[in-house]
């Protein structure tokens, strides 16, 4: 550490390429899995950043719209090489994804009425399901470390699976409790339940590479901040705009901007969290796809490295696809998968220039600690939401709705049952929880069941 305060690590940019890249090689399985990627590299491996330092800005990011795993990497890049850091983290994170969900989404659009294909999206969905339901485990052994989280991740499913509460307004009521719990310095909304890092081994922050200390790059200033936000929004809205301008409102592409960017601003929780969100708007107010296709891009999705909300990627190319106009449909296609990219991820880096200068000034501020920990807590119980209608909607063809009294029901037609969705799903189950067996090996395993079980005869 320099007199100034300035963060003297020795992290060559080209060793942080190989890093980012491979930590976005490796990111399979959703945020879940990504999160456990970055914590074992970044925390255990490199010892670049420590264990509550990693809480606190995870925190920060399950706050936000949007990819809370990328939204991480570009955090803990711009941490330790600024601005361009930021850049190459978040880029490398998506980049690997984006090209391989580019590949399978022709492969798709190509074949996907064969039967092979069908079969194989088929055994996917099964192994989708025990994913889930594993994230579920992931993040709840991470934030629910007393019965305070536990409660507060009991109430935030039932107020959105029984209740149908916006989730914004679950993430306030959990904020608001984190927030006078923390202030009131109870040590059951601090990072970590009230257990200090060295109980179990963690990596202090005084021990790590980045230390302890605020690097002088990353304390707040005003003009930097109106600076870099300008750049973003910019980068963001402009296509947008101009979209709007040239092929007016009803246009597939135009659609597609305008939807995917309200959707970087309004849907928390991470991509677990936003793909009912999506899939609803997708299904039954653009028309982009038919049921069940969200599922299949869900698929790649988890079969593909980077972050599980590239699905939307999948999305945009099939509505364009489908509605090209005047264009050729796979280079209509391959624009929209671009342009869904491009609004999507774009405003993470706004995020994460913008709040995170303010917010690693406040990791010692108890009331915000508490207040992003609640939310944390939140999130798992949105996720076990998630879980649950996966597999109400796996396992069944045909599911309806009861309301009344308040409560929203799913009501799923037992003639529909799917014994062999069931026996995938129970088998994926099995696999992950009891024999540990790897989420590629499961994903191989269930999408190879589905091949075979849609072969004549």
């Amino acid at each position: 550490m320099t007199p100034s305060g300035e963060i003297s690590h020795d992290v060559p940019f080209r060793e942080a390429v190989r890093v980012w890249l491979r930590i976005a090689l490796l990111s399979f399985g959703g945020p879940a899995g990504q999160i456990a990627v970055m914590h074992r590299i970044l925390v255990e491996e490199k010892r670049w950043i420590g264990e509550s330092r990693f809480l606190h800005a995870l925190n920060y990011c399950m706050v936000l719209p949007g990819p809370e795993a990328q939204q991480l990497a570009i955090y803990v890049g711009w941490l330790m090489h600024r601005t361009r850091g930021g850049l190459l983290a978040g880029t490398l994170f998506v980049l690997p994804g984006f090209i391989a969900i580019l590949a399978l989404s022709y492969l798709y659009a190509a074949l996907g009425n064969v039967g092979l294909v069908e079969g194989l999206f088929f055994g996917l969905k099964a192994a989708v399901l025990a994913i889930v339901v594993n994230a579920v485990v992931r993040i709840g052994k991470r934030a629910l470390k007393n019965n305070v989280m536990l409660g507060i991740a009991a109430a935030a499913f039932v107020a959105i699976f029984f209740l149908d509460i916006a989730f914004p307004l679950i993430i306030v009521a959990a904020a608001l409790v984190g927030f006078f719990g923390g202030r009131a310095g109870s040590t059951l909304f601090r990072v970590g339940g009230g257990h200090a890092a060295a109980d179990d081994g963690a990596l202090q922050d005084r021990d790590s590479l980045l230390g302890e200390r605020m690097p002088t790059h990353a304390r707040p200033n005003r003009a930097w901040s109106l600076k870099i936000s300008a750049i973003f929004l910019a980068l963001w809205l402009t296509p947008v705009a101009l979209l709007l301008l040239i092929l007016g409102s009803d246009n597939v592409f135009t659609q597609i901007a305008t939807f995917f960017s309200r959707m970087a601003v309004v849907t928390f929780g991470g991509a677990y969290a936003v793909l009912s969100y999506v899939a609803q708007a997708a299904v039954q107010n653009y028309g982009w796809l038919a049921p069940g296709e969200m599922l299949d891009g869900l698929g790649m999705a988890e079969t593909t490295p980077g972050p599980l909300i590239q699905v939307v990627q999948f999305v945009g190319f099939m509505g364009a696809f489908r509605d090209a106009g005047a264009l050729d449909p796979w280079l209509a296609a391959t624009l929209a998968a671009v342009l869904t990219t491009w609004v999507t991820f774009v405003p993470c880096f706004l995020w994460i220039f913008l709040g995170a200068p303010y917010v690693e000034r406040l990791r010692d501020n108890a009331a915000l600690s508490g207040a992003m920990t609640a939310i944390t807590a939140a999130v798992v119980g949105v996720v076990l939401n998630l879980a649950v209608w996966f597999g109400i909607h796996v396992v069944f063809a045909e599911v309806g709705e009861w309301r009344g009294a308040g409560l929203r029901l799913l009501v799923p037609d037992p003639a529909t049952l799917d014994p062999f969705a069931l026996l995938l799903c129970a088998g994926a189950m099995l696999a992950i929880f009891r024999f540990r067996v790897g989420m590629l090996k499961v994903l191989g395993a269930c999408a190879l069941s589905g091949m075979l079980l849609s072969l004549p005869g």
